[in-house]
């Protein structure tokens, strides 16, 4: 994988999270980390390949609770099919430095590149062929169907933030799946499907992947119609378009903090088009 987000701000961050990836290689008995830096969130994961393994470390300060991103990634080793494409995990190692807490993930290495380099929103269109469109249906169809109790998105957040961000009441969500949680196009292979990033994976609204990876494409139509079109079974549904809204509404936040600025104008226009589509 490449690059997905910018470094953190600080080179004492920045050092900080170097030296806990190097101090996890040599834990672990891996070579010596080559290749481009994979940042995540806000600094948050520092990844880079070792030999043929890939190695992800996430930090958290130990004044914080972990909550469930912390063990996404495990959890979803042992509670997905083996059937929904993704890198398998081979070893975790977890230990405090200071006044962080670490753990380090050790994972298989997919050789082939993620569809957009350097951020979520797809910048050109996807040309992808009809074999990977199905696969993307049936892993999320069979992850819709897992059992779990990790909550991804939750009834208080949506209580309390579609006045502000839809500028419409809640919704009480009654169609609840399993869901990524964070599909977007750097966390999906181009050459083979194989959908990375597990650690937000959780109980979802129907609809809410389909919606945020639609969301995701908004600058490029071509594309957009292709999701449109290949999930016109959830999205196209009552229940299908709450779960874009939530999506829509999530990104909405995102944008009002000045991220992706380039798809403000984009979502505003979709979720007048949607809530339209839900008005009787």
């Amino acid at each position: 994988m490449d690059q997905l987000f910018a470094p953190p701000r600080t080179l004492v961050e920045q050092q900080r999270m170097r030296q806990a990836h190097r101090s996890a290689a040599r834990a672990l008995l891996l070579p010596a980390a080559h290749g481009p830096e994979s940042w995540g969130w806000q600094g948050r994961t520092l990844s880079r390949r070792t030999g043929d393994r890939w190695l992800r470390v996430v930090s958290q300060p130990q004044d914080k609770p972990l909550g469930r991103l912390w063990d996404g990634a495990a959890a979803a080793e042992t509670a997905l099919p083996r059937t929904i494409p993704r890198p398998r995990l081979a070893d975790v190692m977890d230990w405090t430095a200071g006044e962080h807490r670490y753990r380090a993930e050790v994972s298989e290495l997919v050789p082939w590149p993620v569809l957009q380099r350097g951020g979520p929103v797809l910048e050109h269109e996807a040309d992808l062929p009809n074999v990977w469109w199905t696969e993307l249906r049936g892993a999320l169809t069979t992850l819709a169907g897992v059992s779990t109790d990790r909550l991804a998105v939750r009834q208080n957040w949506i209580d309390r933030n579609f006045p502000t961000y839809l500028g419409m009441p809640p919704i009480q969500i009654t169609a609840w799946v399993t869901g990524h949680a964070d599909l977007h196009w750097g966390n999906l292979a181009a050459d083979h499907l194989v959908i990375f990033d597990w650690e937000s994976w959780g109980a979802v609204p129907r609809g809410y992947d389909e919606g945020l990876l639609h969301a995701y494409s908004l600058a490029t139509p071509a594309t957009a119609a292709r999701i449109r079109h290949e999930f016109a079974h959830i999205l196209d549904t009552p229940h299908g378009r709450i779960g874009e809204l939530v999506a829509l509404a999530q990104l909405l936040q995102v944008a009002g903090r000045g991220h992706h600025p380039e798809l403000r104008g984009h979502l505003e226009r979709r979720t007048q088009h949607v809530i339209t589509q839900l008005t009787p």
